[in-house]
């Protein structure tokens, strides 16, 4: 746990340093709710013990949103918009975005958490310690999918609520409904891998 609480903690202070060097208030705000998120998982981890692969998944995903804000890219690179900075960058000019992956990967991510969280919930219901006995059904996995989309569906209402207060790279409808055609494919990807190919507990 330990190299986990130091890798976040080295690229959020890098983040801060560089946000406040930026003047860049988007990310000052954003950085404020990766806060709170990072307590709330903390706390929750208390409770599910969350695997590896998720708090390292889910500490990338971190570092990769922050770059995406505050890294600048070339000027002769193809972006979205007029803010040269990763999240606007083209990787396939007009159908794939930085955005896109982040938004896929992360919510992929959540797809495992969320799965990880209602099987300790399920077990507690039946009384075992036992992971094993709690399998991943297809309705299990279609919840845990459709609850990272719902996570999904939350960063979108914080993102327009950034756009209320400040000056922000946030985008248009387009843009939101390419973040939750993202958001569906990180969790369907996630789901079908847990109900296919489900890992020793």
């Amino acid at each position: 746990m330990l190299p986990i609480i130091i890798f976040n903690v080295a690229y959020m202070l890098a983040a801060v340093a560089t946000a406040i060097a930026k003047g860049n208030k988007e990310f000052i705000f954003y950085i404020g709710v990766m806060v709170v998120l990072m307590v709330s998982v903390l706390f929750t981890h208390q409770r599910v013990k969350f695997s590896k692969t998720v708090l390292w998944g889910l500490s990338i995903w971190g570092l990769l949103h922050m770059a995406g804000g505050l890294v600048p890219v070339p000027d002769t690179w193809p972006i979205n918009g007029d803010k040269r900075v990763l999240y606007s960058l083209w990787f396939i000019p007009g159908y794939l975005k930085y955005d896109n992956i982040v938004h896929a990967y992360g919510f992929g991510v959540t797809t495992l958490l969320c799965w990880e969280a209602l099987r300790i919930a399920i077990m507690g219901r039946m009384g075992t310690c036992d992971r094993a006995a709690v399998k991943p059904t297809w309705g299990l996995v279609v919840l845990a999918a459709t609850s990272s989309m719902g996570f999904g569906a939350l960063n979108e209402v914080v993102e327009f609520a950034a756009t209320r207060l400040m000056d922000t790279n946030v985008g248009g409808y387009v843009n939101t409904g390419w973040d939750l055609v993202s958001n569906a494919v990180g969790a369907t990807a996630v789901a079908l891998a847990i109900r296919c190919w489900p890992r020793p507990s």
